[in-house]
């Protein structure tokens, strides 16, 4: 049996299309550099994104010992993961600035939402701080679905899950009494 040879397109397993519109002379001279550089028009695309990365920053730094700030390169692997939701919650832990506003309420529903975050009780009240610490990831992927359609405005509150909000009063019942020595031991 032969080999299955991989043709053009090989990569597409991996890679994601992008339609990208470019005026004609911006076009022909991608095509001109991608010549010079021996890559296909969409190689040599996918590599001037990539050396971009490195000149948009995310946070500005002081410029003192020329720290000019965080670009994009600097935070992706930090930013980037498989699941939507822990990609979500990265970006919106780190850089709130950048969510739309339509993931600002998604954001708000989460942070808002004392299922998805370790805390404690303090003074009876269930009570968490907004860390990438302190998130259960595990918990938000399970929910994503409803979080985004409540935020979306699809489905109402009360499919969101929900929490123990003031501590219970006992939280563990008292064993039930030993049976005295003239007492019958069921068996």
């Amino acid at each position: 049996m032969a080999a299955k040879k991989k043709g053009a397109g090989g990569s597409l397993n991996r890679s994601q299309v992008v339609t990208v519109r470019l005026d004609p002379k911006l076009r022909y001279l991608a095509e001109l550099a991608a010549l010079k550089q021996r890559r296909t028009l969409s190689s040599y695309i996918e590599w001037a994104v990539q050396e971009s990365l490195k000149n948009v920053y995310l946070a500005e730094g002081s410029g003192y010992n020329n720290d000019h700030g965080c670009t994009v390169h600097d935070e992706g692997d930090r930013l980037w993961d498989v699941d939507e939701p822990d990609r979500f919650a990265m970006l919106a832990l780190r850089y709130p600035e950048l969510l739309t506003h339509d993931e600002q309420i998604r954001w708000k529903l989460i942070r808002e939402n004392g299922y998805l975050w370790k805390g404690r009780y303090v003074a009876g009240k269930w009570k968490w701080q907004v860390s990438e610490d302190s998130l259960i990831y595990k918990r938000l992927r399970e929910y994503w679905d409803k979080f985004c359609a409540v935020a979306d405005g699809e489905k109402e509150n009360s499919v969101l899950p929900t929490w123990i909000e003031s501590e219970p009063e006992d939280p563990s019942p008292e064993p039930p009494p030993f049976p005295g020595p003239d007492e019958d031991i069921p068996f």
